[in-house]
């Protein structure tokens, strides 16, 4: 503990578990979820850079979103892990706060980017005959910079009101990571401005997007059941059903998480929904993808097949 009416410097991170016993099985666990992480997100990444025939927007905005998974994923895991392994795992304040101003970078920025790719899914089933003019080079580098426009100004935001207030007394946060409400606990000021902020940057970084999204895929469905034959319906679906996947697991977390008022949920609870956008979610993401989507698989192979042949 810091010394009472004193400014906090530095944070304890309490981490998953204080059970002495389940520490290495979960350490182990966990590093398997990052080790596939990495493995999938990376893989992805170079697979769509070196196949040409990926280099369309679809695939422009999942070449994003695994980078995007990939970096927020080693924002928190890493710290997490060592959570199991050290008796105390200490984080200064700083670092804390950095910590922080990334994950919501990086939180917010998905939630943009999984509203661009419904975009894009929309025009390329609605409108496909202007596909190619509407979603130009020049508008999916507008749509990717709106994205991280939007991710930095939710975190600056984020973290300016979190940075503003005084920790005193108690540095123990009841968390695996820097994450807003348990350090909200710690401070000594009211926090009620605090907690709007959150609500406001929250609704807007998870509110728009899912807006988004569910306008869009209204409109797919409606087109959808205007197409006559069941094989051109069925093609149409499974262009969205893996990111219909994504968009459930990572917004149903994120919205669990952080829509509502912070007494409604206990923090040991919001520790499961954080572990699931913050570790399994950006896992699954490639997986999905991969193992739904019949460009990528050939692509896999044909990538694949030339290494062998080297």
């Amino acid at each position: 503990m810091a010394a009472e009416n004193s400014s906090v410097t530095e944070f304890i991170l309490a981490g998953l578990t204080e059970k002495a016993g389940l520490q290495i099985p979960l350490f182990i666990l966990f590093l398997g979820f990052y080790m596939v992480t990495v493995v999938g997100n990376l893989g992805l990444i170079m697979l769509i850079g070196l196949n040409s025939h990926l280099h369309t927007p679809m695939y422009f905005f999942l070449f994003n979103l695994s980078l995007i998974d990939f970096c927020y994923s080693t924002t928190i895991t890493p710290k997490m892990l060592k959570s199991f392994v050290s008796k105390q795992n200490i984080i200064l304040h700083s670092a804390c706060m950095t910590q922080f101003f990334f994950f919501g970078f990086f939180v917010i920025s998905e939630s943009f980017i999984l509203s661009a790719m419904a975009y894009d899914r929309y025009v390329a089933i609605c409108k496909p005959l202007v596909y190619t003019v509407t979603m130009s080079p020049q508008v999916c580098l507008f749509l990717l910079l709106s994205v991280y426009v939007m991710g930095f100004s939710g975190a600056m935001a984020h973290t300016g009101s979190i940075a503003s207030l005084n920790f005193c007394a108690n540095n123990l946060v009841n968390h695996f990571m820097c994450d807003v409400f348990p350090l909200l606990q710690l401070s000594c000021n009211s926090t009620y401005v605090n907690e709007l902020v959150v609500f406001v940057v929250v609704s807007i970084g998870i509110g728009m997007p899912i807006v988004t999204i569910f306008i869009s895929y209204a409109l797919i469905l409606i087109s959808i059941l205007h197409i006559p034959s069941t094989e051109g319906r069925a093609k149409a679906f499974s262009t969205c059903s893996s990111h219909i996947i994504v968009v459930s697991l990572f917004f149903g977390s994120g919205a669990f998480m952080y829509l509502r008022p912070p007494s409604i949920l206990p923090l040991e609870q919001g520790k499961v929904s954080s572990l699931f956008y913050t570790i399994v979610v950006p896992m699954l993401n490639p997986l999905i993808y991969s193992l739904r989507n019949k460009d990528v698989k050939i692509a896999l192979r044909k990538t694949l097949g030339r290494k062998i042949f080297s």
